[in-house]
């Protein structure tokens, strides 16, 4: 198993100064310490980016298409040491951290192609000799402030597609995973060397990284120089963002909590669903935003799926994420274990059973380290509780009769960004997705709420912030707008008729 440090070597960083100390949530140990940035740092890396933007957007998206081509090129070179730093700084099991990686790689392709595909719109006008169209522009400067939970990926969704779109981009990291943030901007700065190497004008300011805490990201929320703050994190952290971009009209690209549920059906395939149920509900210790947290099962099966879902919960491999055996690494800080057992407390308080699970796990695991025994907990009804997102691998189950109750179910919580249904009954199925089904931005057929390819747009509605991000036409909020109009006649008609005559 490689050392930390070893890791940290590979991508030139050193970690063995500043005020920011990293533990790695496996062991408790250090990974290192940083300098942190200030707010006053946010100047001079808006400053760069403006430079750089003055020049990037007069470069052809072809050519911006081509530095993230490297990019993806030197990810794919990288994926195998940045993985590995991505489990020891945030404590995913070690295919996790490789998966997050490719994820990196997967939307620079996407972004690649995206780059000769930037397209508008022709439009019919009203008027003779008139022609009208739609065109889209960088926009400019974009924010990107990330979580522990997806270290690099998030960051990559927005950025890879940012520097297509001829944008510079500003990456505030999470303190609690900088590590591998700096290791991305050294990947980034082997492409930019290639890039320059074969001839083209890259900028000074295309990436800055900015290892802070609060203050930091305040200021880049409220630089008006900054047009675009996408932000991923909790609810109120994206309450604030949103109200303080607004404040200044620029825009905000959210994606927060969610609370995400599976509806199982007395039709649906059984030992599909188990399996789809223990990677969503467990899988990253139940730190996705798109974790399993809420199970709906009719009433018929509740009691025999419990069960089987009990039993496999026992045997599952808790432990050191490098471990290729292991199947659930380390929460990222004691303080989430805490939140953890505060949940369950609580869900007891409210008349839930405690089915298995939610304890310490010390059997088999490092010292130091942040395990926790996932749990299932059994619900009378939808409580406050269960209407909470708790960054863990707790399993709410509650039961239904009819399939409308379900849904209803589904859709009552302040959250709704993934959703799914298992049945093999084409009418649930189809109710499901319909308009009068799951209100989530992301709603599956026998397929988990986790888990997301990026072709797709990615974002949920209510409070998980109605932004998308990655696939689909997502690339347009990185971009502005503009209507043109060209009259190539010899006479100047109005629109809707409007006479205006002087002689």
């Amino acid at each position: 198993m490689t050392k930390i440090s070893d890791l940290l070597k590979k991508f030139d960083l050193t970690g063995d100064k500043g005020g920011l100390e990293v533990f790695s949530p496996i062991d408790g140990s250090l990974i290192g310490k940083l300098e942190m940035n200030t707010a006053k740092d946010v100047d001079g890396s808006v400053k760069k980016a403006e430079a750089a933007f003055d020049i990037w957007k007069k470069t052809p998206p072809p050519i911006r298409g081509e530095l993230v081509r490297l990019l993806g090129e030197e990810l794919r070179k990288a994926k195998d040491d940045l993985g590995a730093l991505v489990t020891a700084e945030c404590g995913k099991i070690a295919s996790e951290g490789l998966g997050e990686v490719q994820e990196m790689i997967d939307i620079c392709d996407f972004a690649v192609g995206l780059s000769r595909q930037l397209y508008g719109l022709t439009i019919a006008s009203e008027r003779p000799g008139h022609h009208m169209r739609e065109v889209w522009h960088p926009a400019g400067t974009v924010a990107v402030i990330s979580a522990f939970n997806f270290p690099v990926a998030v960051w990559s969704w927005n950025a890879a597609i940012a520097f297509v779109c001829g944008d510079p981009v500003i990456w505030k990291p999470s303190e609690k995973t900088p590590f591998t943030a700096l290791a991305c901007q050294v990947v980034f700065e082997r492409a930019l060397k290639r890039f320059r190497d074969a001839g083209h004008d890259a900028p000074e300011g295309l990436l800055s990284v900015l290892i802070g805490a609060k203050d930091v990201g305040e200021a880049l929320v409220n630089d008006e120089r900054v047009p675009l703050v996408s932000a991923t994190g909790s609810v109120p952290m994206g309450r604030a963002v949103a109200q303080d971009v607004a404040k200044r009209l620029g825009r905000s690209l959210l994606e927060l909590g969610g609370n995400n549920a599976m509806i199982v059906t007395p039709a649906a395939d059984l030992d599909m669903a188990m399996r789809a149920i223990l990677f969503s509900a467990v899988g990253t210790a139940g730190q996705r935003c798109t974790s399993l947290r809420r199970l709906i099962v009719h009433k018929d099966i509740a009691d025999d799926l419990v069960e089987k879902l009990s039993k496999s919960y026992g045997s599952l491999r808790i432990g050191d994420p490098l471990d290729k055996d292991t199947l659930v690494g380390p929460l990222i800080d004691d303080e989430a274990c805490k939140a953890m057992q505060h949940s369950i407390e609580t869900a007891k308080s409210q008349g839930g059973e405690l089915i298995c699970g939610g304890e310490r796990a010390k059997d088999g695991t490092p010292d130091g380290g942040h395990y926790m025994k996932p749990a299932i907990i059994k619900m009378p009804k939808q409580d406050e509780i269960v209407c909470h997102e708790t960054f863990a691998p707790i399993l709410y189950v509650m039961t239904y009769s009819e399939l409308d109750e379900a849904i209803e179910m589904n859709n009552a919580v302040p959250q709704g960004l993934s959703s799914c249904i298992f049945t093999t009954d084409i009418r649930e199925a189809e109710l499901f997705l319909s308009s009068v089904g799951s209100d989530c931005g992301i709603a599956n057929v026998n397929i988990g709420p986790s888990g997301a390819e990026i072709g797709g747009a990615f974002g949920g509605e209510k409070e998980t912030g109605g932004g998308r991000e990655s696939g689909s036409d997502a690339w347009k909020f990185y971009m502005r707008r503009q209507t043109q109009t060209i009259n190539y006649s010899k006479e100047l008609p109005l629109a809707q008729g409007v006479k205006f005559d002087v002689e």
